[in-house]
């Protein structure tokens, strides 16, 4: 449990919510380490779970980001200290973001998967299921569920209205470390970044092994290491 948190705030005892501190720091390399974490929303007394399986990092310096358009009271969570939640609609759906280390700089949550435990069970998946149905109204598979960034915030419950520019709140919504880390990563380039703004920076970040459930399989047929993305052996990278 981070020790900034009073054990007397946590949901549940054991609970391993990450503090402020774990957003407070470089975005691309908050983006990194997110993957593996689960996403927990407190909905009607159901705790509906999703593990981070893709992320993006975004800068004020770089022409990508929504905060390089300049501050407006709408984009004010992006320049707040790390660990503030910023939302926005895109795609006819509401998309979440958290504020990292430095004015303007942020982490997109783009896709997940459902997470089941004992504390999110059967019951969560259904109601995740029910809030986020295909297109002809029947349930999505789970491994569709959250395989993008408006999907993932349609199945649990996440609207632009309620949270945007909110901080993380122990008993409804937060990011809890629950041991799960990817062994492989894929880091490329972000997807959907207009031409002529920054659309070469590999700021984007992939579970190896989810990389076919996330918003676009960057180990797809025809895409080469060292041109097209890198691998990161996560263990190399440990201090």
């Amino acid at each position: 449990m981070p020790p900034t948190i009073s054990p007397s705030r946590l949901p549940w005892p054991g609970a391993r919510p990450l503090a402020d501190a774990f957003f407070d720091r470089d975005a691309c390399l908050v983006a990194r380490e997110l993957l593996g974490k689960v996403i927990r929303h407190r909905v009607d007394g159901l705790w509906l779970s999703a593990r981070i399986i893709e992320t993006e990092a975004y800068y004020l310096a770089e022409r990508g980001s929504h905060a390089s358009l300049g501050y407006t009271e709408k984009r004010r969570a992006l320049f707040l200290d790390g660990g503030h939640i910023y939302m926005y609609y895109a795609r006819g759906g509401d998309s979440l973001n958290f504020s990292a280390h430095g004015a303007g700089n942020a982490v997109l949550i783009k896709s997940a998967l459902p997470w089941q435990d004992a504390l999110s069970g059967a019951a969560a998946l259904a109601r995740m299921q029910a809030n986020n149905p295909d297109r002809q109204g029947r349930p999505r598979p789970a491994e569709k569920l959250c395989a993008g960034q408006t999907l993932l915030c349609r199945a649990l419950g996440l609207k632009v209205r309620e949270w945007d520019g909110q901080r993380f709140d122990w008993q409804r919504l937060f990011v809890e470390d629950v041991g799960e880390r990817p062994a492989q990563i894929v880091q490329t380039t972000r997807l959907g970044i207009p031409l002529g703004r920054d659309e070469h920076l590999p700021y984007r970040f992939v579970d190896v092994a989810c990389a076919r459930h996330c918003t676009r399989n960057p180990l797809r047929r025809g895409q080469r290491e060292g041109t097209d993305f890198q691998l990161i052996d996560v263990k190399e990278q440990d201090p």
